[in-house]
């Protein structure tokens, strides 16, 4: 996920760092993979559905498990 100035920015890809550079963040607080289409589809679909504040408590549970 990529925290825009409008919201957070949900999306699968094949090519994370040519995705960040689109994107004109030069990393993201969260990154999952990598996985099968089928299930990153899922996934970016659950992901979307979720609130803005489920999203940022994802994003800072990861941040807080990181060594």
């Amino acid at each position: 996920m990529v925290e825009k100035k409008t919201g957070l920015y949900v999306g699968i890809t094949t090519d994370l760092e040519n995705r960040m550079r689109q994107h004109g963040q030069p990393n993201s607080p969260y990154v999952e993979g990598p996985m099968s289409k089928n299930h990153a589809l899922k996934r970016e679909r659950m992901l979307k559905g979720w609130s803005r504040r489920k999203k940022l408590e994802l994003i800072a549970n990861a941040s807080s498990q990181q060594p």
